[in-house]
Formats: structure tokens, C-alpha cells, sequence
């Protein structure tokens, strides 16, 4: 139940973040991707700002033993930058800048704009179903 609660509680204030930033609009996301057009800077701000928690949360992770709604941490264990890595993410920003939208995003905008989030959330899931049959 601790899990459950600590992930709704994650979710919501990530959604938050994502709705009070307008990183839920396609639209600017698209404008920090125009770079020769009508550049929007506003993304890099919120991936700035986001680094300073993120930066703190690791130091505070170092020192724990275990985390505080699970049993142990599950980190990767590799560091390692091979073909498929480097496909999926390749994959992964071709839909990123056609779509506007990734998927924290995707689905936070099946609540605003749902029908186009849809069609985006429905080639998402189809996208992890090849992964599992091809991976």
C-alpha cells in the first residue's frame, strides 16, 4: 500500500510539474525543437530547474540503505551505449518531435486534449508490445 501511495503521490506531483510548466503542450515542446524558427527556450529551463532536485535526490540516495517504499533500489546496472540503446533512442525523439509529446506528457493530455493523446498513448503502447515480441 506504501508503494502504491508513494507512486500516486510521485505521479500527481509530476503531472502538476508537467501542466504548471505548459510541457504538456505539444505546441512547445515543438518550439524548443524549431531551432531555426521560432525557438522556444522554455523546455530547457524546465530540464535545467529539474536537475537541481534530481542532483539532490542522488546525494540522498547514496545514503540510504534501502529506499523508503521498497526493499532495495533497483538501479541499472550498465552503463553501457550499444546498438539498441542508441535505436530506441533514436526512435524515442523522432516521436518526441513529430508528436510534441513523450509519454509522462501523453498521458497527462489524455485528461486535456484527449483525442489527439490518444491516437499518441495508442501508438505508445503499440511501440512497447513490439519491444517485448522483438526484445
Amino acid at each position: 500500500m506504501r508503494q502504491i501511495l508513494v507512486a500516486l503521490f510521485a505521479g500527481t506531483l509530476f503531472g502538476a510539474g508537467l501542466a504548471y510548466s505548459g510541457m504538456a503542450d505539444p505546441a512547445r515542446v515543438q518550439g524548443f525543437l524549431d531551432l531555426f524558427g521560432h525557438w522556444d527556450p522554455t523546455l530547457a529551463f524546465v530540464m535545467g530547474g529539474a536537475m537541481i532536485p534530481m542532483a539532490i535526490a542522488w546525494v540522498i540516495q547514496r545514503r540510504l540503505d534501502k529506499p523508503l517504499a521498497d526493499a532495495q533500489f533497483s538501479l541499472p546496472g550498465t552503463t553501457v551505449i550499444d546498438r539498441k540503446l542508441t535505436i530506441g533512442a533514436v526512435l524515442f525523439g523522432a516521436g518526441w518531435g513529430i508528436s510534441g509529446l513523450c509519454p509522462g506528457p501523453g498521458v497527462a493530455d489524455l485528461a486535456i486534449n484527449p483525442l489527439p493523446a490518444l491516437a499518441f498513448v495508442i501508438a505508445l503502447l503499440a511501440g512497447m508490445v513490439v519491444h517485448r515480441v522483438t526484445g
